[in-house]
């Protein structure tokens, strides 16, 4: 039997390990579990859905609240108010009457019930009624985040003889104030 150097061996495992692609994307997505359903989905129903039953509450919400059964869900949702959101509504009709029986669900306020109703099936049953809430609030505040302005100046010409951006909303030399509009309807210095 033959013997081979160490130096052959070396270079025959080097050579299988470079037919792994260095660009190939691994099969894990990040940290925690996969999504099962978009975020920004998820949000985008419910504040359509929010909008729609605004339209015709005041008509369902009567026989709604005194559902029992999935059949009295789907009667409730079968007037002409509602029109062509009903198909839409009858198939969630399950969902609809487990989110209506939640204990946690508002009984006084309208637009409370509303918000909460569609908050709880804007993720068609793909996950709970709580997660569908709770995805939808962390997507709202996710929202108020992106942009916002953090600060803004102004081009100034102070009477010190400084010409530029001001900071702080101030002359950056003698820091004299800049008057606002509503700041000079109240002070006295400068009538007309």
């Amino acid at each position: 039997m033959a013997k081979t150097s160490a130096k052959v061996v070396k270079e025959q495992v080097a050579q299988k390990k470079t037919k792994i692609q260095l660009d190939t994307v691994s099969g894990k997505q990040g940290r925690g579990r996969p999504r099962k359903i978009q975020p920004s989905w998820v949000r985008g129903r419910a504040d359509n859905l929010r909008m729609v039953f605004d339209l015709f509450w005041q008509h369902v919400w009567p026989s709604l609240s005194k559902a029992e059964t999935q059949q009295d869900v789907i009667q409730s949702f079968s007037r002409a108010e509602v029109g062509s959101y009903a198909l839409d509504l009858v198939r969630l009709s399950d969902l609809i009457l487990r989110v209506v029986r939640d204990p946690k669900f508002p009984r006084q306020q309208r637009e409370a019930q509303i918000n909460f109703l569609a908050d709880s099936i804007a993720a068609y049953g793909v996950v709970t009624p709580r997660s569908s809430r709770d995805i939808c609030e962390r997507e709202r505040a996710r929202i108020k985040k992106v942009h916002r302005i953090l600060s803004y100046e102004f081009y100034i010409e102070c009477s010190c003889g400084y010409t530029g951006y001001s900071r702080k909303h101030a002359c950056p030399i003698c820091e004299a104030q800049i008057q606002f509009k509503t700041d000079l309807l109240f002070d006295e210095e400068f009538d007309s």
